[in-house]
């Protein structure tokens, strides 16, 4: 399944995410934008209209709750930012990370260790 999210719609499904099935008047609690009570529900209408929300019923509301993995739609995001501006390629997207980020050095070791990993992941036996 594809997972495209404008930046609206990522907020609400962080809320869901991070504080697992909720009313509407929670999410709206959650958001740093103060949205109105109907544009969160409209938000969280148009994602359960793509597949990415759902709601139970609960006395005469409804307690949304994110379909789809925080996991798997973070590896879409990152596959439409490489394809679209780094031409496919992670290698160009890592050096882009690499050279415009400041870096601590906790994070190039991990970054490191990552790539030791993997490669050894890819090693045939």
């Amino acid at each position: 399944m594809k997972i495209s999210l404008t930046d609206r719609e990522a907020d609400v499904m962080q809320a869901l995410w991070e504080s697992g099935p909720s009313t509407v008047a929670e999410v709206r609690e959650r958001l740093a934008d103060p949205l109105a009570y109907t544009t969160v529900l409209t938000v969280l209408r148009t994602l359960e209209s793509k597949g990415f929300v759902g709601h139970e019923a609960v006395g005469r509301g409804h307690r949304f709750f994110a379909s789809v993995q925080q996991r798997a739609a973070r590896k879409n995001a990152v596959q439409h930012l490489t394809d679209k501006l780094f031409k496919g390629s992670a290698e160009l997207l890592f050096s882009h990370l690499v050279s415009e980020q400041k870096l601590s050095a906790e994070q190039i070791r991990r970054m490191r260790q990552m790539l030791a990993e993997h490669a050894d992941e890819e090693k045939p036996e």
